[in-house]
Order: C-alpha cells, then structure tokens, then sequence
C-alpha cells in the first residue's frame, strides 16, 4: 500500500510559536523587574556646587612680546619663577603648569622657562596656542 505525500501524518514539533510566547514572556518578566527596582523616593542631599579645595589650580606662565615674565598675573624674574612654582609643587605636588607666549618673542625665552618647569619634575605642562579657523 502506497501512503500519498498529502495523507502523510506531520509529526515534527513546531517551535515558532512556543518562542514567541517565551519572548513576550521575558520582555514582561523585564519590565515589571525594572518597574519594582525604582524603589522608595527619597529626599537626596544636595552636593555642594563650589569646586573641591583639593583639586590642584593650574598655574599660568605668561610670556609678553617685550619679553616680561608673569606667574598668574604677577611679573616675575626667572629666578622668581622658579622659587614659587617649587614651592606650589611642593604643596600640590601633580601641579599643572600652562604657558602661554606671545607669538613674536624670541624663542630662547620660552625654552628657559620650559627648562625651569623640566627641572622642577613638573609632569603636567601644556603650551596654550590659538584655535585655527577653517
């Protein structure tokens, strides 16, 4: 006796629809999680908004066309530079020190204040420079 394809019993597990149940399962399982994590409300301190006494203050070495020296806003020698900035090192010692120079000075001043900062072991040293405009 021949069986026709059309009378042949299915007897495979379709598991498409089994998934489909078990995703929508687990996305309701994960919203009402996240629903009951909120938790209880509660009156939260305020923090304070002034910056921390800790956070160590970039210094400023500024360097003018006619060659003046300026630590912050103050006109130092080279000498002077060097007394003070070891002495804020000492204090914060991962004190970081900007030099902002103006364009048309000799370049030998800005390298004997980088040697100042070198020999003082500062590590955080940036030259301020301009933004290009495109």
């Amino acid at each position: 006796m021949k069986v026709d394809s059309e009378e042949k019993i299915y007897d495979d597990i379709n598991i498409t629809p089994m998934l489909d149940v078990a995703y929508v399962l687990l996305l309701i399982f994960i919203i009402m999680t996240t629903a009951t994590v909120q938790g209880i409300t509660v009156n939260l301190p305020k923090a304070s908004s002034s910056p921390s006494l800790a956070k160590p203050k970039t210094k400023a070495v500024s360097i003018t066309q006619d060659g003046t020296l300026y630590l912050d806003t103050y006109p130092v020698t080279l000498a002077e530079l060097e007394t003070r900035l070891a002495q804020y090192k000492a204090a914060t010692p991962d004190l970081p020190v900007v030099i902002k120079a103006d364009a048309s000075i000799q370049y030998q001043k800005v390298v004997e204040v980088l040697d100042v900062v070198t020999r003082l072991e500062i590590g955080q040293l940036g030259l301020v420079t301009q933004k290009l405009v495109k």
